[in-house]
C-alpha cells in the first residue's frame, strides 16, 4: 500500500484513573505496558504520519515519551471517569490548530484494545480512502453473538420486560436471526471537519470494518486481562 499524501493523525487517549483496574494503561500486559500495544502498531502504520498520546499522567507521560510519541498534557477536568473521548481529542485538535497544523484524518486508538494489529488498522484506512468521496469515517465492529431480540430489562417489581418490542423473534432460533453488529472501541477514523462538525466519530455516513472477535477484545476488568493474555498466546502476537 502506498502512503497517502494526506496528513494523518493518530490520538491515543490515556488517563492515569481507572475503576475497573487500576492504573490499567500502564499495567503489564505480556511484559509491556498496555498503552505499548497500541503506539507499537499506530507506528507500523503505512499511513499515520504522526503519533500524539494525551494524558495528564506524568508516569504515562514517561512511559509513552520513552517510546519515542508525543505527548500533550490534557487539564485533569478533561481527565474524569465521565469524560467523552471527543472533548479530549478536539482539545488536542485546537492546540495543534493554534499552533498552525490541522490534520485530514483523525484515527482514535484506545489503549483498552491491545489486540488490535497494524494489519486491523491499515485495512480500515485503506477501505476508507478507496471510499474517501462517499464518507465521514469508519469504525471497526466485531459481530454481535447475542441477538438484541432476546436481551431483556427488569422493572422496578422485578419482572422482566423485553427490551425491544419485537414479539415475533422472541423465539426464533439463535442461528435465523440475521447477523448484528457492536462498536468495539478498537478503531475509529473520521475526517477531521466532520469530527468537527458532528463532534462524534460516528456518523449517518460512518463505514464499518468488521474484526473477529479476539482482536476486539476490549479491557475493563481484571477478567478482561487475564483473556486478553491468554488471547495474546492464541494469537502469537
Amino acid at each position: 500500500m502506498e502512503k497517502t499524501a494526506r496528513k494523518i493523525l493518530c490520538m491515543i487517549p490515556a488517563r492515569g484513573g481507572s475503576k475497573g483496574v487500576k492504573r490499567k494503561n500502564i499495567r503489564h500486559l505480556g511484559g509491556k505496558p498496555l498503552i505499548q500495544w497500541t503506539i507499537d502498531e499506530a507506528k507500523k502504520s503505512t499511513y499515520i504520519d504522526r503519533i500524539i498520546v494525551s494524558t495528564e499522567d506524568e508516569e504515562i507521560q514517561r512511559v509513552s515519551e520513552a517510546l519515542e510519541v508525543e505527548v500533550f498534557i490534557r487539564p485533569r477536568v478533561l481527565a474524569q471517569d465521565h469524560t467523552p473521548s471527543i472533548d479530549v481529542v478536539l482539545h488536542v485538535l485546537n492546540e495543534l490548530k493554534t499552533a498552525g497544523y490541522k490534520p485530514d484524518l483523525v484515527v482514535l486508538l484506545q489503549c483498552t484494545s491491545p489486540l488490535r494489529k497494524v494489519e486491523h488498522i491499515d485495512e480500515a484506512f485503506s477501505i476508507l480512502i478507496q471510499n474517501i468521496n462517499n464518507t465521514d469515517g469508519i469504525a471497526s465492529i466485531t459481530r454481535e453473538e447475542h441477538p438484541p431480540w432476546w436481551m431483556k430489562r427488569v422493572d422496578e417489581k422485578g419482572y422482566l420486560i423485553d427490551f425491544l418490542e419485537d414479539k415475533e423473534n422472541i423465539f426464533t432460533r439463535r442461528q435465523d436471526f440475521p447477523d448484528v453488529y457492536r462498536l468495539n472501541g478498537a478503531i475509529y477514523i473520521i475526517k477531521t471537519e466532520e469530527l468537527y462538525s458532528k463532534r462524534s466519530f460516528i456518523t449517518d455516513k460512518t463505514m464499518a470494518y468488521t474484526m473477529d472477535a479476539k482482536s476486539s477484545i476490549d479491557i475493563d476488568t481484571k477478567e478482561d486481562f487475564q483473556l486478553a493474555e491468554l488471547y495474546a498466546r492464541l494469537l502469537d502476537r
